[in-house]
């Protein structure tokens, strides 16, 4: 499969963003980047080649994806509730752009597994928990679930409620939360070494979702590797390897 970025549009803007297909066939895994990052970074930075005998072996296919951080989450100087809203078309662009591709590609829709790093740890974790029915497996590494710790200010509203899991989540009760209870998984890896405490807040964010997910019952799990595990990509590509086996 060739390795060529296609530029997706975003809906209702003159904007596009990329994808990155890496593998031919198996299971479908959508890939967010780290904060800003790009489509290009997945491979870049070794995540591929971390398990490319399951690529090789046509036991997975990523659909790795840009980010759209530097206009929502990343831009410190609007408030949190602005780049929360910001982040609403980031989702409108992975549901009518990015899936659809993605099934077009598999020639038929696929359960989805998400998977991302550092912040794309919250976009899988996000995109699984609210959209189950397209991925209902996600996995985390060295995550943040808070939005409002992201340098935040100002006052928040709806925008940023539905975009914050550790909020969101707290709050599910009801027919939802048993669909989600039914529908999703959530797999939460973490470091205790350099980076993972300050200033990410990884470690704490992951071990405090974890408890929330664990009192709503939610399908999850928590791995927290050792205190040489640092907030890297070399860590990262040997979690990959060690979880992603058994999913596909």
């Amino acid at each position: 499969m060739s390795h060529e970025r296609v530029e997706l549009p975003v809906p209702g803007t003159d904007a596009t963003l990329g994808v990155i297909r890496h593998g031919h066939y198996g299971r479908p895994v959508l890939v967010f980047p780290s904060e800003a990052g790009r489509a290009e970074d997945f491979a870049g930075n070794g995540m591929v080649d971390a398990v490319r005998s399951l690529v090789d072996a046509g036991r997975v296919s990523f659909f790795c994806v840009d980010s759209a951080d530097r206009w929502t989450w990343s831009d410190n100087a609007q408030t949190t509730e602005e780049r929360a809203k910001g982040h609403q078309l980031y989702t409108r662009w992975l549901e009518e752009s990015v899936v659809p591709w993605v099934h077009e590609q598999l020639g038929g829709s696929a359960p989805l597994i998400t998977t991302g790093v550092s912040m794309g740890a919250y976009h899988a974790v996000h995109f699984t928990l609210t959209h189950a029915h397209l991925a209902p497996l996600a996995i985390g590494m060295s995550g943040n679930y808070d939005v409002k710790t992201w340098n935040g200010h100002g006052e928040h509203g709806d925008a940023t409620y539905f975009a914050n899991p550790m909020d969101y989540v707290s709050g599910m009760s009801g027919d939802h939360l048993d669909w989600v209870r039914a529908n999703a998984s959530i797999l939460l890896v973490v470091g205790q070494g350099p980076f993972e405490t300050h200033p990410t807040r990884s470690l704490q964010s992951t071990i405090d979702f974890a408890k929330v997910l664990s009192d709503k019952g939610i399908p999850h799990e928590i791995d927290v590797w050792g205190h040489d595990s640092a907030h890297d990509w070399p860590w990262w590509q040997r979690q990959l390897a060690h979880h992603l086996p058994r999913f596909c």
